[in-house]
């Protein structure tokens, strides 16, 4: 890294394109430790030494979407396939609330038939009276209408997270069936910030075919979306898809994984400074602390999984997801324990909501 881009790094200055092809192509250990140095000041700057924790809930794997990489995708048979009562969600979301993780995340496969959006606004406004209006609720259940979203909106969500996986149009073709639309997630994303909701998308790094240009491309991508949350993760093979298939040749490099998702986490801090950024479960199944690693590089949000552990080992989009079995109090203890040794203070209580959303 020569002296004028670490300049440029450590002072928060604006980064052009090519800034950030030079930074996602760091190799040097030295280099990296500076990139990953300076991202976290930014993220102290805007955030401070805190983390904001969503608990996921993962209440449906029934899919409609066919994407190549996607363990639940609807092609796969041999995923068994549920769905969760209203009690059952309401129970979790209960439990989020009273160990004081402030929010929840309800994540699903993707469906836009009557019965599933009338269900997801009903247990939106049950969680809303339930928890007496304090439990933020972030939703990710996939491409709706305006009328959908804002039916949403209106019932209490104020988040959402719908990850369009590639931000350039040409490669998502090659990630998607003929019948998924570019433009139309796009379009959604921008209907979302329409609807007022605080707005979040994402996608996967070190995908066969995938270049630096290509993550370039992702970062301009969420600067035109003016997001408001990224959600950013390791491509982790599942054997029962499309991609995998496509693909057999394909070695999960850990490390080189590892290392191009911290650097991604970290330009993104730079580059857009106050936005919500995760530290993805995907990290943690690379590395045992990947978690921490991620938030060390820049990255203020992590979800923990308070799913029942019954239905766990169903929603996996990738192989080797980690704490499948993990009772979530004991899960909910080790990652408190584990942000305490890395300086970071847990946000209990509080929606945690995007700083950069705050300013508008």
């Amino acid at each position: 890294m020569d002296s004028l881009l670490r300049k440029k790094i450590e002072n928060g200055d604006e980064l052009c394109p090519a800034d950030l092809k030079r930074l996602l192509l760091l190799e040097n250990q030295e280099d990296l430790q500076i990139l990953y140095q300076a991202a976290y000041k930014m993220k102290l700057r805007h955030i401070g030494n805190k983390v904001s924790l969503r608990g996921l809930i993962e209440f449906s794997n029934i899919c409609t979407k066919n994407c190549y990489y996607c363990g639940i995708r609807k092609g796969n048979h041999a995923v068994q396939r549920y769905c969760m009562t209203p009690d059952e969600i309401l129970a979790e979301a209960e439990t989020a609330w009273k160990w004081g993780l402030g929010s929840v995340v309800l994540q699903s496969g993707e469906r836009s038939d009557r019965d599933f959006t009338d269900f997801v606004e009903q247990i939106v406004r049950e969680i809303k009276r339930i928890s007496n209006g304090e439990l933020g609720i972030t939703l990710s259940c996939g491409e709706q209408s305006e009328e959908v979203y804002r039916r949403w909106f209106e019932a209490g969500a104020h988040r959402y997270l719908l990850r369009i996986e590639a931000g350039d149009p040409e490669f998502y073709t090659t990630l998607h069936p003929a019948d998924h639309s570019y433009h139309d997630r796009k379009q959604c994303l921008k209907t979302l910030k329409r609807c007022g909701y605080q707005t979040g998308s994402g996608v996967m790094i070190g995908l066969p075919g995938q270049t630096v240009d290509h993550l370039v491309t992702d970062l301009l991508f969420f600067r035109e979306l003016d997001l408001d949350m990224i959600g950013m993760g390791p491509y982790i093979i599942h054997k029962d898809t499309p991609l995998a298939v496509q693909f057999p040749d394909f070695q999960q490099k850990t490390e080189f994984q590892l290392t191009a998702a911290l650097k991604m986490i970290a330009v993104t801090r730079l580059f857009l400074k106050d936005v919500n950024i995760a530290s993805t479960t995907a990290l943690q199944a690379l590395r045992d602390d990947g978690r921490e690693l991620g938030i060390q590089a820049g990255a203020n949000v992590i979800m923990p999984n308070v799913t029942d552990t019954s239905f766990r080992s169903s929603y996996q989009l990738y192989q080797g997801k980690p704490g499948v079995n993990d009772a979530p109090e004991s899960g909910m203890t080790d990652l408190k324990k584990r942000l305490d040794a890395i300086g970071e203070t847990i946000l209990f209580n509080t929606w945690g909501d995007s700083p950069h959303f705050r300013k508008y």
